[in-house]
């Protein structure tokens, strides 16, 4: 094995024949995200027979073998920094948080510390897994900025792997509860469209055509009918980037609060800004998953914070 390098094998079963190349082997190799093997595809770390390819849109031929050459993940250079968390479980493999809205995720341009991987590196001593990168360490998905509720993220990289084929399989069980504009009619039902970005905002996401995006389905459940508004949990079947938001826009019923796909109704715009409501309505209220080592069926809940509850409180009827 070349030094810093390992390699991972992944077979291209039959099955598989006419696939994208990049997807194929997200598919077959979980741990690497499919944007992550894009860039290893493009750049020339991936090989299929004897052949190196390096275009992602590559089709697969059924019945073949891939090796990828991943450079070994370096140690986090992010400065830890003792920024409050809510914990709602910790053991030596993982900790599960409650993310308060205003709280990015991870540092990127424009928030390059004072994120939950800053206050993660200082609460766990620099022990998170390497397998999401130098800017990601322990991070097996994110919840948007302006969204608040629970995460999970991994210490060692076996939590990571474990966690990840979970999240690729779509077994973990994630629900948000939302507060959206109008009441849904149906009362409950499942909203199924591929998401990627808006051909005229690529800061956005969008509902896509076939065989474009992103596979994307949210089940949702009116819990509570408001003023003019409502209450529902969206329960994810996949989880896409901007997933809930998009998808109840979709139908008429976008979330208060959300600048990007929003659409408010006056007196909901009163009431906004009366309260000094300036986010998405959407908190991560269940998390559940098997523990990737104990294999201990895991399951947390949250309750809205005080922003959401205060909101839901002036448009009960």
């Amino acid at each position: 094995m070349d030094a810093g390098v390992s390699f991972k094998h992944a077979a291209l079963p039959p099955e598989m024949a006419g696939w994208r190349l990049d997807r194929a082997l997200a598919v077959a190799i979980p741990t690497l995200s499919r944007e992550r093997l894009k860039t290893l595809i493009s750049a020339g770390a991936v090989t299929v027979g004897e052949k190196i390819v390096r275009d992602p849109a590559t089709k697969v031929t059924g019945g073949s073998a891939a090796i990828v050459a991943v450079p070994d993940p370096k140690p986090a250079h992010n400065v830890a920094q003792d920024i409050p968390l809510v914990i709602a479980f910790e053991d030596e493999h993982l900790i599960v948080v409650d993310k308060p809205a205003g709280l990015v995720v991870h540092p990127a341009c424009g928030n390059l510390d004072g994120t939950l991987v800053n206050a993660l590196l200082h609460h766990c001593r620099g022990s998170l897994s390497g397998i999401g990168g130098v800017e990601r360490p322990g991070i097996v998905h994110r919840i948007d900025k302006d969204t608040s509720g629970l995460m999970v993220a991994a210490k060692t990289d076996r939590a990571h792997a474990g966690l990840a084929a979970q999240f690729a399989d779509h077994s973990i069980d994630r629900r948000y509860k939302a507060i959206v504009s109008g009441r849904p009619r149906p009362a409950e039902g499942r909203i199924e469209g591929n998401l990627g970005r808006s051909p005229s905002n690529r800061k956005k996401m969008a509902i896509v055509g076939p065989g474009q995006g992103k596979h994307a389905v949210t089940h949702y459940t009116t819990l509570t009918p408001l003023d003019h508004a409502a209450l529902v949990e969206c329960r994810l079947e996949t989880g896409r980037t901007h997933q809930v938001r998009v998808h109840m826009s979709s139908i008429g019923h976008s979330l208060l609060g959300d600048a990007s796909y929003g659409s408010v109704s006056r007196e909901h715009r009163k009431l906004l800004e009366q309260l000094n409501f300036r986010r998405q309505a959407l908190h991560a209220a269940r998390l559940g998953f098997i523990h990737p080592v104990t294999s201990q069926a895991l399951s947390f809940e949250s309750n809205m914070p005080a922003d959401m509850q205060e909101l839901f409180s002036h448009l009960l009827v």
